[in-house]
């Protein structure tokens, strides 16, 4: 039976409204990539970013099965859409000449982009090179450069990829507003030096969920200026832990607040909860602070604040944090300590630390009662909270 004719400018209609609905594709063989290891594809990413950046329409670059040797590029916005999607299922690898990219301090850049997202694929810094350099004191080694970094960017997505063995950090989230990073795998050896598996700072509305991490410094660090962060679900270790700070390394310098960490675990980790800060002068600060569900598993420092982090003792010994520690909520932290103490909060003469509330604390040293530390800590405890709370009420 034939269809009426005055349906049919509807059906029309509707084949090309689904049609414009399809977003553009756009694969990286057909502008040149070779997915042989071997061959610098940056021209083809780059080529094939144009094409998606300059649509008007929704556009997704894919990236197919293979290794994409890659050296350092910038994918620059502003786009003319607001919707790119990057799906990988490749890997990206560094070069392995660590001083090609070496004192790049990024290798891959997102700058003033928005409503990017990145689905899967792994990224490859080999950077192991970099690291043995650096452990052996040689003084010609570059400073490194980070794996993925998003600057000055909007509404971004990081889904489902894995980083391996960065030179330096491995993700950087800076100047952002509303950040995805979901499902994400980050791994480097456990003495790799500075290699901070999230950085995020100068941002808002930072979501880190359902991740693993495991590196030579920070799972998740914190930096001057973040705001609105939620984190969750994270595995860490080995690493330093999850890590506000360190702050006040500038004397003017944006402070840090309304920070969410919760159902985090951590497994033979430096630390778990810390939060750290020069031991000088400093306007800056952190407050509104929860740290909640935390499973310690054999961490030498399960929740500590740190405010004479001074390395290598220069340009602070003698000296007081400026930075103002405020309002932070430790609740139902439980596990083992790798030390007596489980508990140290080491808080500035100049400012000390204030609104610190304890809440369903268990930790044991050796099956036994961990200890606590504290120095210029002002809260309270409740519930059940061992070791004994140390602070001044």
């Amino acid at each position: 039976m034939s269809l009426p004719i005055k349906f049919l400018p509807f059906l029309l209609i509707l084949f090309f409204s689904s049609s414009l609905a399809i977003p553009l594709s756009y694969n990286v063989l057909s502008f040149g990539a070779r997915p042989d290891g071997q061959t610098d594809s940056v021209k083809s990413f780059l080529a094939a970013w144009a094409q998606a950046c300059g649509s008007a329409e929704a556009a997704t670059i894919y990236v197919p099965p293979g290794r994409y040797l890659l050296s350092n590029v910038v994918f620059q916005g502003q786009c003319k859409n607001n919707d790119i999607t990057i799906r990988i299922d490749g890997t990206l690898v560094a070069p392995a000449d660590y001083h090609v990219i070496g004192n790049a301090e990024n290798w891959i850049l997102f700058e003033h982009v928005s409503g990017v997202s990145i689905n899967g694929g792994v990224l490859d810094g080999q950077g192991a090179g970099l690291w043995a350099c650096k452990k052996s004191d040689n003084s010609n080694c570059p400073s490194g450069a980070t794996t993925l970094r998003f600057s000055n960017s909007n509404n971004v997505v990081i889904n489902g990829l894995a980083s391996r063995d960065s030179q330096m950090f491995h993700i950087v989230i800076n100047g952002c507003n509303d950040v995805k990073v979901q499902g994400v795998k980050v791994s480097a050896a456990g003495d790799s030096p500075n290699t901070d598996g999230i950085h995020v700072q100068s941002s808002s509305g930072v979501t880190i969920l359902d991740s693993k991490i495991g590196t030579g410094d920070d799972c998740v660090s914190v930096g001057p200026g973040a705001t609105n962060l939620w984190i969750e679900n994270v595995a860490c270790g080995p690493g330093h832990g999850i890590s506000i700070g360190s702050l006040g390394k500038e004397q003017q310098e944006a402070g840090v607040q309304n920070v969410t960490v919760t159902s985090v675990t951590f497994t033979g980790t430096q630390n778990g909860v810390r939060i750290k800060s020069w031991g000088r002068t400093s306007g800056g600060f952190a407050r509104n602070i929860l740290f909640q569900h935390a499973l310690m598993n054999n961490v030498d420092n399960p929740i500590i604040i740190d405010q004479n982090y001074c390395p290598d003792n220069e340009n602070c010994p003698g000296q007081a944090s400026g930075v103002k520690i405020s309002d932070v909520i430790y609740q139902d932290i439980h596990g083992t300590s790798a030390t007596e103490v489980g508990v140290k909060l080491d808080c500035s003469s100049k400012n000390p630390c204030t609104g610190i509330s304890l809440e369903d604390v268990k930790l044991v040293y050796k099956n036994q009662p961990a200890e606590a530390s504290c120095t210029n800590a002002d809260g309270s405890a409740s519930g059940f909270v061992l070791p004994n709370s140390c602070l001044k009420t």
